[in-house]
């Protein structure tokens, strides 16, 4: 046999493979799913990633007719669960409810047993919430500019509050303290609730709030500057964006997702991808997500692969500017 001849067999069998293996992905697809599935949430009961992987697993059990199952495996900034679903079978029934800790995580832990992108096939984004800039109402200033150019004034006098050390309120404050060059001190606190109270009663001067100050906003008891995602929130329409602000290109979120295991099946993760757009899209779970203060945000596989590496080299730069540990 020739070499061209060769060369022409070895095609047309690697031809003959891939469809083989496509044929057998949407044969598998199609009757996918036909036993439960589970989400795994790396954080413990009660909090807000179980609330919005619960009312996500309840729609796509009345949507398939299939037990959707929630098991936590929270610890270590939820690498735990994320290690456990990388080394899952790609089959698509072990899911990973990701959240903005996942791209968090390789800027924090630096010998992770698993890559935050690549070890992932990506599905689709769920939800989104801003975290918001915000002041006690007694403090004399209305907007970001003002914040600013106060803390500009008074260089190393005022500082902030967060729920924590690494948390993304931390790294919203030091990517803000960065990108406008004021010289501020971060307190962190054992929580969002201590966080807010610390402002409340004047102890810091500004905070990083996560949408849990919702209810203290509408009281009049904080006032908000300006909320950290690209776009406004619905959920608090009249407060501008820090890109409006000024800080064109900053955007801080916090968002839960949907992950597999890489390796899956390219058609499982079109059939994921399409039941979770349409169960995002009934107006109950919307309402859902809503009270629980994100607003919901159904995005391609390819959507959230982009968005998952542009964060992860976003954080990594920013802690490693502003030499934060997860000690």
């Amino acid at each position: 046999m020739t070499r061209k001849s060769t060369c022409w067999l070895k095609g047309f069998i690697g031809i003959q493979i891939s469809f083989f293996v496509w044929m057998t992905g949407v044969a598998f697809a199609q009757d996918y799913p036909n036993r439960a599935v589970k989400i795994i949430v790396p954080f413990p009961p009660g909090g807000s990633a179980e609330q919005q992987a619960r009312v996500l697993a309840n729609a796509l059990n009345e949507l398939w007719g299939q037990p959707v199952i929630i098991e936590n495996k929270p610890g270590a900034g939820a690498t735990i669960g994320a290690a456990f679903v990388a080394k899952a079978p790609a089959d698509g029934y072990t899911l990973y409810f990701a959240s903005t800790s996942h791209t968090i995580a390789p800027a924090l832990y630096k010998d992770l047993p698993y890559h935050a992108v690549k070890s992932f096939a990506p599905i689709s984004m769920v939800s989104i919430s801003p975290l918001i800039l915000t002041v006690p109402p007694q403090m004399k200033v209305s907007n970001v500019k003002e914040l600013i150019a106060l803390a500009k004034a008074n260089p190393g006098k005022l500082n902030y509050a967060t729920s924590g050390t690494g948390g993304s309120p931390h790294l919203a404050g030091e990517l803000f303290r960065s990108k406008v060059d004021i010289d501020v001190t971060h307190v962190p606190t054992k929580g969002s609730a201590p966080a807010m109270t610390a402002v409340i009663g004047g102890h810091v001067d500004y905070l990083i709030a996560d949408m849990s100050a919702l209810p203290l906003y509408r009281a009049g008891k904080l006032k908000p500057l300006a909320v950290t995602t690209i776009t406004r929130s619905a959920l608090l329409p009249d407060v501008p964006t820090m890109a409006e602000e000024g800080l064109e290109g900053y955007q801080v979120a916090n968002w839960g997702s949907i992950l597999a295991p890489a390796g899956t099946p390219r058609a499982v993760v079109q059939t994921l991808n399409s039941a979770i757009r349409q169960v995002l899209n009934m107006p109950a779970v919307k309402d859902r997500y809503n009270k629980m203060g994100f607003d919901v945000q159904p995005t391609t596989p390819e959507e959230l692969e982009t968005r998952l590496t542009q964060e992860m080299i976003k954080y990594i730069e920013v802690v490693n500017k502003a030499g934060i540990t997860n000690q």
